[in-house]
């Protein structure tokens, strides 16, 4: 036979085996083909939600495909931790994690549905959002003291909003309440988003929030700042002092942000998308646009993250058994 025919056979034989010149390339070079949609823990209109949108646009733009949110909040962000460890490990699921919320939910409830440090890829730390203390503008207090003093004279006959049970709203409260020596009635809803109206309508009297979503109702005057629970004060309210700063030292908390895929997914994806969002959160132009909302970006990277979240989760377990905190 002609040797034409010969190369023409081993041709098809290489291509047969999976050895054609397409095979060499890498597995995950036409990644994205579709959507990739990323799972938060909390609803729409909160923090966490502004937060990942801000990242999910120039991430999906510099990917070629579009990032959708899906918000699945409820139970201190396990439903959306158990959500995405159940989905498909294709790159093409995502969770935008409430990483301290999520660490310390993991250690109140006695069967969380999913562990980030054994069924995820950490990706890429992405920054924190600070949180402070809002009261009504009913309350008559206007600095620390002064609430202190306001919530003691209730004897307890006073509801407080959480952003859920198990949130680091939540404990948050908790924590304060036994310091100060007082009690209320803890009211949990599902985010900031829901608990904000009943804290304007005056149904509750204080919350632990985040500045983002706190800060247009600070600014119209429907909320009063008290002060910040964070190691600084944020630029945005710059005469609101911190807890610390105010009477209250080692109050101090890192409300940290990360992004993490389901265990098993491609090493060339997690690497992609740690290389595009390191981009995004370095550009200044981005970084000084959200601190301007109260979001901090700041980055890390999967090996970082990976130590953070180990941290994060043996920090808050003690804090918690320490505290003797119980889910409502």
């Amino acid at each position: 036979m002609p040797k034409q025919f010969y190369g023409h056979l081993l041709t098809a034989l290489l291509f047969s085996i999976g050895l054609g010149t397409h095979a060499f390339a890498a597995p995950d070079a036409d990644w994205p083909k579709k959507p990739i949609i990323a799972i938060l823990p909390f609803p729409a209109g909160g923090s966490t939600d502004v937060f990942a949108r801000s990242i999910g646009v120039p991430l999906g733009e510099a990917l070629g495909q579009p990032m959708v949110i899906d918000n699945k909040p409820g139970a201190g962000g396990m439903i959306a931790l158990g959500a995405a460890a159940k989905a498909s490990p294709d790159g093409y699921t995502l969770l935008f994690s409430a990483l301290t919320n999520q660490s310390i939910s993991y250690s109140l409830f006695k069967n969380p549905p999913a562990d980030l440090t054994k069924d995820f890829v950490p990706v890429a730390l992405v920054g924190s959002i600070p949180h402070l203390i809002v009261v009504n503008p009913s309350v008559p207090a206007k600095n620390l003291p002064e609430l202190i003093a306001f919530i003691k004279s209730k004897k307890g006959d006073f509801n407080y909003a959480s952003q859920g049970n198990g949130s680091l709203s939540h404990l948050e409260s908790t924590l304060f309440l036994q310091r100060i020596g007082a009690s209320g009635t803890h009211i949990p809803y599902k985010g900031s988003a829901f608990a904000l109206p009943d804290l304007i309508a005056g149904n509750t009297l204080m919350m632990f929030d985040s500045v983002t979503a706190s800060l247009p109702h600070i600014q119209s005057g429907k909320l009063r700042p008290i002060a910040i629970a964070a190691p600084e004060r944020s630029p945005l309210m710059p005469n609101v002092p911190t807890l610390g700063q105010d009477g209250m030292k080692q109050f101090d908390v890192e409300n940290l942000y990360a992004i993490y895929a389901p265990k098993g997914t491609s090493p060339a994806i997690t690497a992609r998308l740690e290389r595009e969002i390191r981009k995004i959160l370095t550009n200044p132009d981005f970084k000084t646009r959200l601190a301007n909302q109260g979001i901090h970006p700041q980055f890390a990277n999967s090996e970082q993250l990976s130590i953070i979240t180990q941290s994060e989760r043996d920090k808050w377990a003690k804090i918690v058994k320490a505290a003797n905190v119980k889910i409502d």
